[in-house]
């Protein structure tokens, strides 16, 4: 059973992935790590600022504040038209103090110089207004620029006491906040030129922390009262399915079933050894009771409906008693387990003998043929007026048509039957049940009538159908299965005097399968009164057939186009409908 459906585990899993982005989501690249150095006695360079060697996420995205190693000792600052050795970086004042490196800053300001991204603390070109001074012995003040003499001339600045470096200061980024050496970076999904410190202080990691707990462990409860309620709910409802069934075998008693265990099931099938077949509702296994008697077990899937199955079929098969119908042997309800032991019938379902027109080997003959549909026929008009309620299969073709060792007919499955009352003209119905090409027109819609037991006549008639027509080897495609509707076809070849079909040898086998078509044909009649009852369904099929007229053609007002040949279209695709409980 899953308790936890997997949209939840995947709302789940992204949740716990946001949570641990939001503990570790602003970390540096591991490569900007390591504080960076040139020489031995060069300052060191981290964010803002980074090598030319490293990943460009490592500084501040400006040219400014990339520098690089000359000759492997000196740091070298580039800005537009000025370049400057790096004597000392301050992090925490967020100061850079640089030098020339031809030891004569004052020749740099003989050029435009811009100083972006930094601004100049101690000198600037408006510091200095140079001068000659004749002879060169008067001397002020005793200070002058040497590198910037020439003979006879000395140069001065109106700032007298200036060194030969310049000191200069950032705005942006501002990473002062990041004391104790932490490191600084752009803060991620920021706005501009925002940064974050690592590591964090402990209190923003607790603060992180206490948010990603409390997010995590909302989660995980919300998880823990969805799949408690799940499990509630799907106890409830065994539990409930387990009472209605309990007090359905109570008052089922009186009929004597046999009650088997599941452990007895395993013995009877020899641990389910023989599979027979395998249907929505269930898998069928073979059994033997005895070394003379064998039983076919339907072990019912405990997914389906909620024990509806299981009670039509055990209070639908306990009431019947009838040559073609299958005998119910007895029943398993251990715990979620149900089961269903049915006699053994060797010879399969008619299906298999209908199913291809070219097996010669596998037809039966017409007067089987005819044989095994009175059956069919006498079987229905038991479940319509032989017991106290009318039973309505629901579900007739030839797949629900077993066969005995002599090849006698035998209804089976009753898991969509309903019961009602021999005068009840209709019954009601929320949605279709049956198998497709088989499932009668008032089904689908009130327009055809109401929904009553002319449904099974319907399906019968299209059972004898296909009976008579067989079916035809070649492949079903979506290309050719609209071409001509299946009934129609057989009207066509009967008005034309058409053989039916293969294998019809003599006189007394046309009749037959004409008898059959024409008897076929009134049963599928678009409106439910237009239909014969069983019972005579049954006259018709023990008469002779001389006496029968055609039915009117149902296909008329359809447009139809006559198919004067005997190709056989193909046959529209079965498809199971799900029964839903009414």
């Amino acid at each position: 059973m899953a308790i936890v459906s997997s949209k939840m585990v995947i709302s789940f899993f992204l949740l716990v992935v946001v949570s641990v982005a939001g503990l570790r989501g602003d970390q540096l690249n591991p490569k900007c790590l390591h504080v960076k150095r040139c020489g031995n006695s060069g300052p060191p360079i981290h964010f803002p600022f980074r090598l030319n060697t490293q990943p460009e996420d490592c500084g501040y995205p400006h040219p400014g504040f990339t520098l690089s190693c000359i000759n492997g000792t000196e740091t070298q600052l580039q800005l537009p038209n000025l370049k400057f050795f790096v004597t000392k970086i301050d992090y925490e004042s967020q100061t850079i103090r640089v030098s020339d490196p031809d030891n004569c800053l004052p020749k740099q300001f003989k050029q435009d110089i811009s100083y972006e991204p930094f601004q100049s603390t101690n000198i600037s070109p408006d510091n200095f207004a140079l001068f000659s001074c004749h002879p060169p012995d008067r001397d002020p003040d005793g200070t002058f620029i040497s590198c910037l003499g020439e003979p006879g001339q000395k140069r001065f600045p109106v700032t007298p006491g200036s060194d030969d470096t310049l000191q200069l200061n950032w705005d942006t980024p501002d990473c002062r906040r990041c004391a104790n050496n932490q490191n600084c970076t752009l803060k991620r999904n920021g706005t501009g030129n925002e940064t974050v410190c690592f590591p964090e202080t402990r209190k923003d990691i607790k603060s992180k922390l206490v948010t990603a707990g409390f997010i995590l462990g909302s989660i995980f409860l919300a998880l823990a009262v969805c799949a408690l309620y799940r499990l509630y709910r799907y106890d409830k409802l065994e539990k409930e399915n387990q009472i209605r069934i309990q007090r359905f075998l109570e008052d089922y008693r009186n009929l004597k079933p046999t009650r088997y265990t599941y452990a007895d099931l395993k013995r009877i099938t020899n641990q389910f050894a023989e599979k027979l077949g395998q249907g929505a509702y269930g898998t069928v296994f073979k059994g033997k009771l005895s070394n003379e008697i064998y039983v076919a077990v339907k072990i019912l899937n405990s997914s389906k409906g909620n024990g509806e199955e299981f009670i039509n079929e055990v209070g639908t098969m306990g009431r019947i008693h009838h040559v073609n119908v299958v005998r119910m042997v007895g029943f398993c309800a251990d715990g979620f387990r149900r089961a269903l032991v049915f006699e053994f019938l060797p010879n399969d379902s008619l299906e298999k003998f209908i199913s291809s027109a070219d097996a010669k080997d596998r037809f039966l003959g017409w007067a089987k043929l005819q044989d095994i549909a009175l059956g069919i026929a006498k079987g229905i008009e038991y479940l319509h007026q032989g017991c106290d309620q009318r039973i309505l299969h629901f579900d007739i073709k030839p797949h629900n048509v077993l066969l005995d060792q002599n090849f006698n007919p035998k209804i089976s499955d009753f898991g969509l039957a309903k019961l009602c009352a021999k005068d009840q003209s209709a019954v009601s119905m929320t949605t279709a049940r049956g198998t497709m090409g088989y499932i009668a027109p008032e089904v689908f819609s009130r327009n055809f009538g109401n929904v009553s037991y002319k449904a099974d006549v319907y399906s019968f008639g299209m059972l004898l159908l296909e009976a008579v027509g067989g079916r035809k080897t070649s492949d079903v495609t979506p290309e050719n299965t609209g071409q001509i509707y299946f009934p129609e076809w057989i009207y066509n070849l009967l008005e034309e005097k058409e053989d039916l079909r293969l294998f019809i040898e003599t006189d007394e086998d046309a009749r037959i399968a004409k008898k059959l078509a024409i008897v076929g044909l009134w049963c599928i009649q678009w409106h439910p009164a237009d239909r014969p009852s069983m019972k005579n369904v049954v006259q018709m099929l023990e008469g002779e057939g001389n006496n029968l007229t055609m039915p009117p053609n149902p296909f008329a007002s359809a447009g139809s186009t006559r198919m004067i040949n005997s190709t056989m279209p193909p046959r529209r695709l079965n498809q199971e409908l799900e029964a839903i409980p009414e």
